[in-house]
């Protein structure tokens, strides 16, 4: 049992995951005039409502915003607003919009004694009615006349803001500016004084900051001159005390002594080292006049040269007198002396060039000390110049801020004074607004169709809901995919009253055809399901009472009285109504009479002389039913029945009720599970079937009844549209002849329930 539910919710889940548009279509079929009732209807009240509001209008008032505003001079730093960013525009749209502008058309145009403004001249509301109603609210102290007139300002502003739009034109300077109103005329006022406002209040706000401007400047102006006085006095008393004519020229003497001090310095340095060096190998050399003589820097000198040469010749002279002359010749002797002479003077002279080399090198270390001290001087007088012309600079350069500073402001405040009184508006009226003549809301045509579109798109979404809670069958497709079943017959809803049951000739009248037909094809379909074995004892449940089972039961007997020998058994003794729907007294016996062996089969069977049908009544209802029919007399009867009928048509109490249907199933060959169509729960149906399952009954399928097949979209209306095309005169006679021929066995079977 539980594979087979197990398959049939896997069955369930794939035929889920398909979509079927036809279903989708037959469910807005099933209450297309459900829908359609609730979408005129709505539609309906939406008309009513919009054709009883009051109109309104809107005028619309476009403002162009100038980017390169016109000015007399370049002063637009004074304003603090640059034209050419987006964020000035954006700026300008908020200022539209913002409540003082709204407050001061409020004023100019007096719209607090507005007859639509002013509470006092309309009717009171509904809200103040409800409040004059109720005494028992708080009561608003009094207010003076100005808080009254301090409201109804704030009141009236705040309506004229709600109902006022700036929208600006998409990539261009112009703005919409719209007003709604009850009054045309008051429409286009409003959004014109709206843009004239606007630009007056910017000529206000320009007006204000240029003469704010002009008084900070003229302000600002005295303390600039004042401190530019003051720094030109110190510049000049600091001249004066330190006797400056041109601090540049003296920096310039200053540096150029310098450089020449530090020149001389540099050469007497190096003399120096010169004279040092020399001062040294004269110091080394000691008294040796012959080794100073020798010295490079001796021997270099002109006059040591001279006496050298002098030498020299005095040798020769003396070389050549001794050649011809002895020694103690006078030429010899004279030559002799000049030469001594010449060595003495030499060496007078070494003496006197090393003294003096002794003497240049104090000197030359003496001029060095001395260019030492001057130049330390002159640095000093340097530095001592360079500080002055550093305070000088910088009293300077404080003058010389001061005074751009006051030529500036001075400039300044002379362009603001000149053009103070130069009006150039930022925005101008391009297109002003008219009166419209036709009004923009309500839309009334719009706003009814779409609130007919939208409520039948509601109630379409409200069908889809109502399918989706509705769990019942409605189709084969429903029977076999929820029950897991074959759907064995299908019984159209036909039209009745609702107190009554079902008329017994319904299968006979000829308005009927598409129900007889109905009923022949499931008499078809289980003729056809026991073909090897016929199923003489057939059981008809349903899961809950109301489903009809009970005129399935017996429409079915009809059927099959045409062509065999059948009875009709009423076993639901709980709650009968076989007997009734055939006229039978309430004392009639019947199946509980017949178990309980009080009367006869003969008595118990009543001769329908119309249908050619045998049927027997529940009899008196018992105190114990289940007994009854699980007692071996049932069985027994049932066995007599079965030998002299061809079919035993068994109608059941409801599964789900109680058990008498359990038991009966295990007596019968086949069983008919009556479904009232889109009726009774899928789980309630399940549950009954699993329990008849359960006990081995012969489930042959199920019978979907009362299905309404009046939609022309949907599968029935189609099927059965064709069954009432097709002709029904031969199988009337051919049902005629098989009622003779079931009479006849009739008389038969008579005969054997007396003997009985």
């Amino acid at each position: 049992m539980n594979a087979q539910i197990n398959s049939i919710n896997q069955e369930r889940l794939l035929q889920e995951e398909v979509i079927d548009l036809r279903q989708y279509w037959r469910i807005v079929d099933r209450f297309k005039w459900r829908i359609a009732a609730l979408s005129v209807a709505v539609a309906m009240l939406t008309a009513m409502v919009v054709f009883s509001m009051t109109p309104r209008y809107q005028a619309t008032a476009t403002l162009m915003i100038e980017a390169e505003q016109a000015k007399a001079l370049s002063i637009e730093e004074v304003y603090g607003l640059d034209s050419s960013r987006k964020e000035y525009f954006l700026t300008q749209f908020e200022i539209l919009k913002s409540r003082k502008i709204a407050e001061r058309v409020v004023e100019r145009l007096e719209l607090t004694s507005h007859r639509l403004f002013d509470p006092e001249q309309q009717e009171p509301s509904l809200k103040d009615e409800v409040k004059s109603w109720l005494p028992f609210l708080p009561q608003q102290e009094p207010l003076s006349e100005e808080e009254l007139a301090e409201r109804k300002l704030e009141s009236v502003t705040s309506a004229v803001s709600a109902n006022l739009t700036v929208s600006p034109v998409r990539n261009t300077q112009l703005v919409k500016i719209t007003f709604e109103s009850e009054s045309p005329e008051l429409a286009a006022q409003v959004a014109n004084t709206v843009a004239e406002v606007f630009i007056e209040s910017h000529l206000e706000a320009k007006l204000e900051m240029t003469q704010q401007a002009t008084s900070w400047l003229n302000s600002r102006l005295d303390g600039l001159r004042v401190k530019l006085e003051a720094s030109e006095a110190e510049l000049q008393a600091f001249q004066e005390s330190e006797g400056l004519v041109d601090v540049k020229g003296v920096q310039g003497l200053a540096a150029q002594e310098l450089n020449e001090i530090t020149t001389q310095l540099m050469q007497a340095r190096k003399e120096v080292k010169q004279a040092e060096s020399i001062y040294q190998l004269v110091q080394t050399r000691g008294n040796d006049i012959n080794a100073l003589a020798n010295l490079p820097e001796v021997l270099n000198h002109q006059v040591i040269q001279n006496v050298k040469q002098a030498e020299i010749e005095a040798q020769r002279k003396v070389s050549e007198l001794a050649r011809r002359y002895g020694p103690k010749h006078p030429k010899m002797i004279a030559a002799r002396d000049q030469l001594e002479s010449v060595h003495s003077k030499l060496r007078s002279e070494v003496r006197q060039l090393v003294a003096g080399i002794q003497n240049d090198y104090d000197a030359i270390k003496s001029n060095e000390r001395a260019l030492e001290r001057e130049l330390a001087q002159a640095k000093n007088e340097y530095q001592h110049i360079s500080r002055k012309e550093t305070r000088y600079n910088e009293l300077k350069r404080e003058v010389d801020v001061n005074r751009q500073l006051y030529n500036a402001f001075l400039t300044r405040f002379k362009e603001t004074s000149e053009t103070s009184d130069f009006e150039a508006a930022n925005a101008r009226l391009t297109d002003p607004a008219t009166p419209p003549r036709v009004p923009a809301k309500p839309k009334k045509k719009l706003i009814v169709a779409l609130a007919l579109v939208v409520s039948a798109m509601f109630g379409v979404m409200l069908a889809f809901l109502m399918e989706a809670l509705n769990d019942g069958i409605r189709n084969p497709e429903d029977v076999e995919n929820k029950l897991g079943q074959r759907m064995i017959g299908l019984l159209p809803w036909v039209k009745h009253d609702k107190e009554q049951r079902l008329s017994l000739a319904t299968f006979f009248e000829s308005s009927q055809h598409s129900f007889s037909e109905a009923v022949r094809t499931l008499r078809t379909s289980l003729v056809l399901s026991h073909l090897e074995k016929p199923a003489k004892v057939i059981s008809v449940t349903s899961s809950v009472p109301g489903e009809g089972k009970t005129t399935v039961a017996e429409n079915l007997g009809f059927a099959l009285a045409q062509m065999e020998k059948v009875i009709l058994i009423d076993a639901d003794m709980r709650r009968p109504s076989v007997g009734k729907d055939f006229d039978l007294p309430v004392y009639h016996p019947g199946l509980s009479n017949l178990i309980a062996g009080s009367n006869t089969l003969a008595e118990c069977v009543y001769s329908d002389e119309k249908s050619g049908l045998d049927v027997m009544p529940a009899g008196a209802v018992p105190p114990n039913p289940q007994e009854l029919l699980s007692s071996p007399r049932f069985a027994k009867a049932l066995q007599v029945l079965m030998d002299k009928y061809d079919r035993v048509i068994i109608d059941t109490a409801p599964a789900q009720v109680v058990s008498d249907a359990l038991i009966v199933s295990r007596v019968a060959d086949s069983m008919l599970y009556v479904v009232k169509a889109d009726s009774t729960r899928q789980k309630m149906i399940t549950n009954g079937i699993g329990r008849l399952l359960q006990v081995g009954a012969k489930l042959d399928g199920v019978v979907l009844n009362q299905v309404d097949t009046d939609s022309k979209a949907s599968y029935y209306g189609e099927y059965y549209g064709y069954a009432g095309d097709y002709s029904y005169g031969d199988r009337t006679e051919q049902d005629h002849a098989a009622a003779a021929q079931a009479q006849s066995k009739k008389g038969a079977a008579a005969k054997d329930l007396e003997v009985a």
